[in-house]
């Protein structure tokens, strides 16, 4: 029977860099980065390991165990389970890492990498557009130990630059953002950082592994919610934190104690969203640039967001970094907020919710969903207008999802 690696050896495609051959296509990464070839009991998946507790033939084995530098087995499953490994294994391999840990939530991806990166006394920098709760967390919650935070454009170099202090830590960004999918130079952002001594953290969600890869242009540390994209069907929450051993190897020490883990069953559902991952971002690549197209030409939309079209403001930087441009676009309705809920009513396959990423095609208005109690000068200096509308494309053909916003727009 195949052993498992374990969390203290290098578990990322035998060495070899994910990116080393170029000719290997999206869906066949997708299918088998960072996959194993043999899995215990000859199993074609990898088997899900239900169990709480590991146990030890005997007083002399668990000695060894507790002796050991390097094992390849568990003890306690708070710190760690197979099936999970094997899901860690495969996203390092996709994002370019050395290591991934794979945790309870998207939120628990940030927030557990901030608890251990910052301390008393030092200063973040993060992007205006990041992540709403993200900023809630590092606006309320780090404030109450002395971390002092900056906010800044995302996507301007000189003013990250320029809020750079000597007790600056880390910067955090999100590319592409959400809901203005605003994008950062990468390289140009790690450039900066390494300069001055400061570590990068990259929100990537929107984005996967296979339109962007942050890592590779040298960011330290990258998220994603898992929840989104990489899972795929909006069935389960999980978050992954990827990056080098150096930082990853702490993380893992740090949820032993945070407990924010990937129940085994969950973990085997995200292998299996990851299968099918590149099919879902090409489609979803596809019918994003062709829906964004669309919107821009019609007359009852006044602005499109989507960093395919030559009209955002972050395009070519997008081009540069981005292999692909998702299947979230945002845009505003030439008209009230009545009008814009008149046209997500009456959109037949897109359902109202607050995710993206999955099989179905989700629609949102963020004046209501996401900043319903937020002050309405707040959510407008955010540029929230009660027009905005947020579409998080699925897999449905291209020409239903066009024909379903064509139809809704006439309700305007």
């Amino acid at each position: 029977m195949q052993s498992f690696p374990t969390h203290k050896t290098t578990r990322h495609n035998n060495g070899q860099h994910p990116q080393d051959d170029r000719r290997t296509g999206a869906s066949t990464r997708a299918l088998h980065e960072g996959v194993r070839r043999d899995h215990a009991f000859h199993s074609l998946t990898p088997p899900i390991v239900q169990t709480a507790a590991y146990t030890f033939r005997d007083t002399d084995a668990l000695i060894a165990f507790k002796s050991a530098e390097a094992t390849e087995r568990l003890e306690y499953g708070r710190y760690g389970n197979p099936t999970v490994w094997a899901v860690e294994e495969r996203l390092a391999a996709l994002e370019g890492g050395e290591e991934a840990i794979l945790v309870s939530s998207g939120m628990a991806a940030i927030t557990l990498s901030l608890l251990l990166l910052l301390s008393s006394g030092d200063h973040l920098i993060i992007g205006d557009d990041t992540y709403h709760r993200t900023r809630v967390f590092v606006n309320d919650f780090l404030s109450r130990y002395e971390i002092a935070v900056t906010t800044v454009p995302t996507s301007d170099l000189k003013a990250i630059e320029q809020a750079i202090r000597p007790n600056t830590r880390l910067i955090v960004a999100e590319t592409p953002t959400n809901p203005f999918l605003r994008c950062v130079d990468l390289s140009g952002l790690a450039d900066l950082a390494h300069r001055h001594g400061v570590l990068t953290l990259i929100d990537s969600t929107f984005a996967t592994p296979l339109n962007q890869q942050p890592l590779l242009h040298g960011i330290d540390l990258v998220i994603h919610s898992v929840t989104k994209y990489l899972a795929g069907h909006n069935d389960l929450l999980a978050g992954v934190i990827i990056g080098s051993r150096e930082w990853i190897e702490p993380l893992r020490e740090s949820q032993k104690l945070f407990g924010a883990i990937v129940d085994p069953s969950a973990a085997y559902q995200v292998h299996r969203g990851l299968q099918t991952l590149g099919l879902r971002v090409s489609r979803q690549n596809l019918s994003g640039m062709k829906i964004a197209q669309y919107l821009e030409s019609h007359p009852k939309i006044s602005r499109v967001w989507y960093p395919g079209l030559t009209s955002h403001p972050d395009h070519k930087v997008a081009l540069a970094q981005m292999t692909g441009f998702g299947g979230v676009i945002s845009f505003e309705i030439a008209g009230d907020r009545a009008a814009a809920s008149r046209f997500v009513d009456a959109l037949q396959l897109a359902k109202i919710a607050p995710s993206l990423g999955g099989v179905d095609t989700l629609v949102m208005q963020p004046a209501i969903m996401s900043y319903f109690n937020t002050p309405i000068e707040e959510r407008r200096s955010l540029g929230i207008t009660d027009q905005l509308i947020r579409l998080s494309l699925g897999i449905e053909d291209p020409e239903d999802l066009l024909a379903d916003i064509e139809q809704a727009l006439e309700m305007v």
